[in-house]
């Protein structure tokens, strides 16, 4: 296999540059908000869109799949080395709710490029993101003279991502033989900034849930009562008290249990990358930074478990005074979890904490939702620095790494194909993903298609090198 020339591949796109930014600008025009019920035939019609380009692209295999909400599309085109491996790409084609009156320039599905940079819903979250693998493959394939891919080469784009992925788990387990990779690539990330391009090695999971407390069986006169019974706004209020320690940690017994402690080499890697505290404060709107004491901020945000409070409320909130105790209260938390940590594990502790806390006379009820696991990818992990690799030579400058301290069905992919998750993003935080005037920086963008290019033949000859 021979080493793709960086001259062909950048002169290719140069070459259809014009066409392939045409083609997303007719994507990004269908509304294809998964949220709301209105646009549920854009959103398939956005799939449908999605599954013709491929096949255009040169995609033997393209299936749009239903699930109960909206569709999935997938690809497929194998490669003609039996040797080669087989990568998977994830993103999304569903996009946020989005209109003029929310505060964009213009109309939010028809695209607009000012200067260098292109408007629109979707635009980097994630339709850019995803389509730019389409020019990807082409450019690999003039380059090298293949008439097929260096890998076997898998799509999976997601039609409900930005309504939860309600029905994702259950769709790639049905369709578990047809996914089998043995690398995911999530395009649906990004970089630190334009002047320092990263590669994401891991997510943080997620478990929620709604604490109810009950007390009397109804608001009670707090002058004839009070003192003399338990109230379930003062215990709601003693249960989020109680949630951390003095140091800012977790006080749910078993909390940190398995948690993947970062290593030297981590903590150096964040440290080396141009944090602006105070910049990160005014985004934040905070005053202070606050934390697990021995964590830096970047540290917190991406490495360590947390516990939030989401809200919490019981009692009379109307104007002027109603002396009550109030016959209920709640509490809603949230708990972002790091490698290894396990959703069951820590509803478990969860529930074992809150009755342990709550005293005599206080009935609760917790209802936890759908979590989502953690994932991570070793730094040293072979296909990790093909991505490395192919992005140094689209940049032309070292690779630097980050973390995402949200939470996506990436963890999904990974645990039911055992396959190893990479991210490859070019979106920088001024894109302003599910805000007004979403946009993608049309460099970047076209580095992504270069890094694409890049990838496969690398995964492909490095691959096998390490097994």
């Amino acid at each position: 296999m021979s080493k793709t020339p960086d001259s062909a591949v950048r002169a290719y796109i140069e070459q259809h540059r014009a066409a392939f930014l045409d083609d997303l600008a007719e994507w990004l025009r269908i509304p294809s908000v998964s949220a709301q019920p209105e646009h549920d035939a854009d959103v398939r019609r956005s799939a449908d869109w999605l599954a013709a380009k491929l096949r255009e692209t040169g995609f033997p295999t393209c299936e749009v799949w239903a699930t109960p909400g909206a569709p999935a599309v997938f690809a497929e085109w194998p490669s003609d080395d039996p040797r080669a491996p087989t990568v998977l790409v994830y993103g999304h084609h569903d996009v946020q709710p989005a209109a003029r009156e929310d505060g964009w320039d213009t109309d939010p599905f028809e695209p607009v490029v000012r200067g260098n940079r292109l408007h629109a819903r979707g635009a980097a979250d994630d339709k850019g993101q995803v389509f730019f693998h389409t020019l990807g493959v082409r450019a690999h394939l003039a380059a090298t003279g293949r008439t097929t891919p260096a890998v076997h080469l898998k799509l999976l784009i997601e039609g409900e991502e930005e309504s939860g992925s309600p029905h994702f788990r259950a769709l790639v387990e049905a369709r578990r033989e047809r996914l089998a990779a043995d690398a995911v690539v999530v395009s649906d990330t990004g970089m630190w900034s334009e002047d320092t391009p990263t590669v994401c090695t891991g997510m943080r999971g997620l478990a929620e849930c709604e604490i109810q407390l009950y007390g009397p069986d109804q608001d009670i006169h707090s002058g004839s009562f009070g003192g003399a019974v338990p109230n379930p706004a003062t215990a709601a209020a003693r249960l989020v008290a109680a949630l951390h320690d003095e140091h800012a940690r977790v006080a749910v017994p078993g909390f940190y249990e398995g948690v993947t402690e970062l290593t030297d080499r981590e903590r150096k890697l964040f440290a080396e990358l141009p944090f602006d505290e105070e910049r990160w404060l005014r985004t934040a709107g905070s005053g202070a930074t606050h934390g697990e004491s021995g964590h830096t901020t970047l540290e917190r945000i991406w490495a360590r478990p947390t516990a939030e409070v989401n809200g919490i409320g019981g009692g009379y909130q109307g104007p002027g005074s109603k002396t009550i105790i109030p016959a209920s209260a709640m509490v809603k938390l949230s708990f972002r979890l790091v490698a290894e940590q396990d959703p069951d594990h820590i509803e478990k502790a969860v529930r074992a904490w809150a009755a342990e806390q709550l005293p005599a006379g206080i009935r609760h009820e917790i209802t936890f939702g759908a979590a989502t696991r953690p994932c991570l990818t070793p730094l040293d992990h072979p296909a990790l620095q093909s991505v490395v690799r192919a992005m140094g030579r689209a940049f032309e400058q070292e690779i630097r790494f980050t973390r995402e301290g949200g939470s996506g069905p990436a963890a999904d992919l990974r645990d039911v194909l055992a396959a190893p998750v990479l991210f490859l993003g070019i979106s920088v935080p001024s894109d302003g993903w599910h805000a007004p005037n979403e946009k993608v920086e049309l460099d970047l963008l076209l580095k992504g298609v270069e890094t694409s290019a890049y990838l496969w033949g690398d995964l492909a000859q490095n691959w096998r090198a390490a097994h």
